[in-house]
C-alpha cells in the first residue's frame, strides 16, 4: 500500500508539473558601453540542475552566448552566475519565475582589467570543443589564442576527409585558433602537439596500447616538420623525466585541467602520486604540480609554463586555465608573436588572479647577468575576483617572501632580492579558495652570476633519477614482449644517462 501511495504521489506530481505553463526567460548581458557582451552563463534550478539554452553551446554546468540568450523554464527559483574570463567581475544572483510570467534578466558586467591594452594576450593549449563552437567560446571568455585538439588516440576528425591547407583560423581581429592540434595520451601521460600540418599516426586507445610504442617515436615524427611545438600536458605524468631529457619539450602545463572551476581532481591519475599526508586534498595536487616544476628549474632546465583546461572532456569552461603572453604590441596580435613570447617566458599562467610582475623593469623570462652579485627590485600587481592573502616570491624552489596584501580587486607590492649565486625566481599568488587550487604564477626570471650560469641541484636531479627507477619497473610489469620492452626502455636508458650527467654538473644541494 505504501509503495502504491508513493507511486501515486509521484505520478500526480508529474502531471502537475506537466500542466504548469512553460515560461521564457530572456537574459541580456551588456558591457559598460551598453553593447551586448559574449559571456558564459551558469543557470541552475532550485535542485541545482543546470539549465540549457536552445542550441547554444552547453557543457556540464554552463552555456555560452553572444550576449543574448532565451531559456524555457518552469516556475520556481533559479540562481545564476555570469562570467567572461578573469578580466571581468562575475555577476551572481537569483530570480523567481512566477506562474505564466515571462521575465527578462539584464546584467552589466564590469571590466576590472584590460590586459591586451598593456600588451598581454591570453591563450590556452587544451581545448576539446567542436570547431564550429570555438569562435563563440573565445569571445565569451575573452580569449585570444586557442588551438583545438582534433586528433588524439583512437580519434581523428580528419580520418575521412583531407586535412585543410590552412589550419589557422582568425574568426575576428586578434583571436586565433589552430584546427590541427593533437594529443598523445597513454600510460606515460599526455603530450600536446601544435603547428603540425597533418595528424600523427598515433596508436589506439591507451588500454589497447598502454606502453608501446614509446611516445618518443611520435615526438621524433613531429620534429621532422618545422615550427612544431610540444607541450607536457601536466608535470606529474610518469614519462615527464624521459620527455625532459630528450630536449624536445617546449612548455609544460603548470595550470592544468586537474584544476577545475569548482573542484579539484585530487589524484594524479596515472601519474607520479604525491605524498597525500604532506599535501592533502583538495589542493595538494596543485602544490605537487608546483613542486615538480620547481625541481625542473632547479635541474638547470629552462622550460616555460603553459596552461590548459580540457574543456569538452573535464568540467571546465574554455580558457579557465590560461596563459597570458606579452608580445609588446598593445593593438595588434599575431599568432607567431604569441608563440615567440611564450617560448621566451614573457608570461604568467592563471585560473583566477591576474599577476603582472617586472623585475628591474624587465618581464618574466629575462636573464640577469652579473660578475659577483646583483640586487633586483620586483614590482608586483595583482588584480583578482578572489581574495589573495599573500604574494609569494619563489626563489630556487622556496618561498622566501610572503607579502601580505589587502583584500580587494587590485593590490601592489614591491620588494628587493639579492643574488650572489646563479639561480632563478618567480612570483606566485594563491587565492583563498577551499574547493580548488586557484592561483597565478609568473614564468621564471633567471640570474647568472659569474662563470656558473645555471643552478643545478643534486636533490632535484636525484628526484628525477628516483622517478625513472619507479617508472621503469612499471613499464616492465606492463609490457611483456621482450622486443617491444627493449624499444621502450631504450628511451628510459637515454634519460637516465642524461640525468646522471646532470648530477655530475650539480653545484648546489
Amino acid at each position: 500500500m505504501q509503495q502504491f501511495l508513493r507511486l501515486t504521489v509521484l505520478f500526480t506530481a508529474g502531471l502537475v508539473a506537466a500542466w504548469l505553463p512553460a515560461e521564457e526567460l530572456t537574459i541580456e548581458v551588456t558591457s559598460g558601453s551598453n553593447l551586448r557582451l559574449p559571456c558564459r552563463i551558469h543557470l541552475r534550478d532550485a535542485k541545482g540542475k543546470s539549465i540549457r539554452s536552445g542550441q547554444l553551446p552547453f557543457w556540464r554546468d554552463h552555456f555560452v552566448c553572444p550576449g543574448l540568450a532565451k531559456v524555457t523554464v518552469s516556475p520556481g527559483l533559479y540562481t545564476y552566475e555570469i562570467e567572461r574570463g578573469p578580466e571581468y567581475r562575475p555577476a551572481k544572483g537569483e530570480l523567481r519565475m512566477a506562474d505564466g510570467r515571462d521575465r527578462k534578466l539584464s546584467v552589466r558586467l564590469q571590466r576590472i582589467a584590460h590586459l591586451a591594452r598593456r600588451g598581454w594576450w591570453s591563450g590556452e593549449l587544451h581545448v576539446h570543443r567542436r570547431l564550429k563552437e570555438v569562435p563563440l567560446h573565445m569571445r565569451a571568455e575573452d580569449l585570444h589564442v586557442a588551438p583545438v585538439i582534433t586528433w588524439w588516440n583512437g580519434r581523428n576528425e580528419w580520418k575521412n576527409r583531407p586535412s585543410p591547407k590552412n589550419t589557422l583560423a582568425e574568426p575576428e581581429s586578434n583571436r586565433f585558433y589552430d584546427v590541427m592540434a593533437g594529443e598523445d595520451e597513454r600510460e606515460g601521460g599526455a603530450l600536446l602537439f601544435f603547428g603540425l600540418k597533418h595528424p600523427l599516426p598515433l596508436p589506439g586507445g591507451k588500454r589497447a596500447f598502454p606502453e608501446f610504442p614509446s611516445p618518443m617515436k611520435f615526438v621524433a615524427l613531429a620534429r621532422k616538420q618545422k615550427g612544431v611545438w610540444i607541450d607536457i600536458e601536466k608535470p606529474f605524468w610518469w614519462d615527464t623525466p624521459v620527455w625532459l631529457a630528450s630536449g624536445q619539450i617546449d612548455s609544460i602545463g603548470l595550470a592544468n585541467n586537474h584544476m577545475c572551476r569548482s573542484q579539484m581532481y585530487e589524484s594524479e591519475a596515472w601519474g607520479n602520486p604525491r605524498d597525500a599526508k604532506r599535501l592533502p586534498a583538495p589542493r595538494g595536487n596543485g602544490f605537487w604540480t608546483q613542486e615538480i616544476y620547481y625541481h625542473i628549474l632547479n635541474s638547470g632546465l629552462r622550460v616555460p609554463p603553459s596552461a590548459g583546461s580540457a574543456s569538452g572532456v573535464l568540467p571546465n569552461p574554455v580558457g579557465y586555465n590560461r596563459v597570458y603572453v606579452h608580445t609588446g604590441s598593445k593593438a595588434k596580435l599575431t599568432y607567431l608573436d604569441w608563440w615567440k613570447g611564450l617560448k621566451s617566458g614573457r608570461s604568467f599562467v592563471t585560473n583566477g588572479p591576474l599577476l603582472i610582475c617586472r623585475a628591474n623593469k624587465q618581464l618574466p623570462g629575462h636573464i640577469f647577468s652579473a660578475r659577483q652579485s646583483i640586487d633586483i627590485t620586483l614590482d608586483v600587481e595583482v588584480t583578482a575576483n578572489d581574495k589573495v592573502p599573500v604574494i609569494e616570491i619563489i626563489r630556487n624552489g622556496r618561498a622566501i617572501h610572503q607579502k601580505l596584501i589587502p583584500a580587494g580587486s587590485k593590490s601592489t607590492a614591491k620588494t628587493t632580492l639579492s643574488f650572489r649565486k646563479s639561480g632563478w625566481f618567480l612570483v606566485r599568488a594563491v587565492a583563498d579558495n577551499s574547493k580548488t587550487f586557484r592561483f597565478a604564477s609568473t614564468a621564471p626570471f633567471y640570474v647568472e652570476i659569474g662563470a656558473t650560469k645555471h643552478r643545478v641541484s643534486r636533490r632535484s636531479i636525484q628526484f628525477f633519477l628516483d622517478w625513472l627507477t619507479i617508472r621503469a619497473k612499471r613499464v616492465r610489469s606492463k609490457l611483456q614482449d621482450p622486443a617491444k620492452l627493449a624499444q621502450v626502455l631504450r628511451h628510459h636508458d637515454l634519460a637516465r644517462q642524461f640525468w646522471r650527467k646532470k648530477m655530475e654538473q650539480a653545484n648546489a644541494q
